[in-house]
């Protein structure tokens, strides 16, 4: 199947090979020519606009957009849809919000183009080991891209599957994504309290080698752990400071939306934005209330 990718960054990069390695031809579009220099070293034909992108492929046209969540990806169809004919499929394998999805939806099928949100989850290892692809959209849509699918795929028949109309696909990444956050912020807090048992000097990684097997908190998350502590058992040169893209805080809205309690999802977003804060106002009024209060001593900044 030819199909046509909008964005050349490492991940589009890397899906658009993994589907020329299973027999796809690609065609693909990044505003960088260092990109799409790079794409073309990996089998994907570089085109110089979107334009030519579209021109080079046959109707009825499947287009893949991995671009960043937000503005870039009205602007992108904006710029597409004058483009596209009737029947064409665009695929969002982006993070976007899943209410935008669902708007984009309504937009691009009032002129007839089918619109499908691809919530993609594999990162870095999805060009060996494949992504997890949870894709809402029209079935007949779906249906047609499952070449597509199952070569992205772990497997044709593993780790992908259509999970409800448009915008539910994006909907179940975003959440996919508030759990990691907690995962993440568990295993995170977890060997920060050993790390912190001076008294028993424990090697971390000789302990996360250990979970890995047979343990209850075994997981993919706990293997790249273990490899990060082999690489750099103190952690050198990594700032103590975590970014979110997004997801996390779209998941914890609605939770409150729905009335669900959420609370380690939360907290573990809250605390990625406590690392923020090197200077935190907060706890310097704390220190002050407690000296107040109780002539408590203050440790000077």
């Amino acid at each position: 199947m030819q199909f046509g990718m909008v964005g050349l960054g490492r991940m589009g990069a890397n899906m658009a090979e993994r589907l020329v390695r299973g027999g796809h031809a690609a065609v693909g579009f990044d505003p960088s020519p260092e990109a799409r220099a790079l794409a073309a070293g990996k089998g994907i034909s570089p085109a110089a606009s979107l334009a030519e992108l579209v021109g080079r492929l046959a109707a009825p046209r499947v287009l893949w957009l991995m671009v960043p969540a937000g503005k870039i990806v009205d602007d992108t169809l904006a710029e597409l849809l004058p483009l596209l004919s009737r029947d064409d499929v665009v695929v969002d394998g982006g993070n976007s919000f899943y209410k935008d999805t669902m708007r984009r939806g309504e937009m691009l099928a009032a002129q007839g183009v089918h619109y499908v949100d691809c919530g993609t989850s594999g990162g870095v290892w999805g060009l060996a080991e494949g992504y997890s692809l949870m894709i809402g959209g029209e079935t007949a849509a779906v249906e047609r891209l499952r070449p597509i699918f199952a070569a992205l795929a772990p497997a044709p028949d593993r780790g992908w599957g259509r999970v409800g109309p448009g915008g539910s696909g994006h909907f179940t990444k975003m959440v996919h994504n508030g759990i990691e956050y907690g995962l993440m912020q568990a295993y995170a807090e977890g060997f920060a309290i050993m790390q912190h048992k001076a008294d028993f000097a424990l090697d971390l990684h000789q302990i996360a080698e250990i979970w890995r097997e047979g343990s209850v908190v075994r997981s993919w998350l706990l293997d790249l752990t273990a490899d990060a502590l082999g690489k750099n058992p103190q952690l050198a040169g990594i700032a103590p400071y975590v970014e979110d893209s997004g997801e996390g805080r779209w998941t914890a809205a609605e939770a409150i939306d729905l009335n669900v309690s959420a609370p380690v999802i939360t907290l573990s977003l809250l605390e990625r934005l406590r690392s923020r804060d090197s200077d935190s106002f907060a706890d310097k009024l704390l220190a002050a209330m407690r000296n107040e209060f109780g002539g408590h001593k203050i440790k000077a900044g």
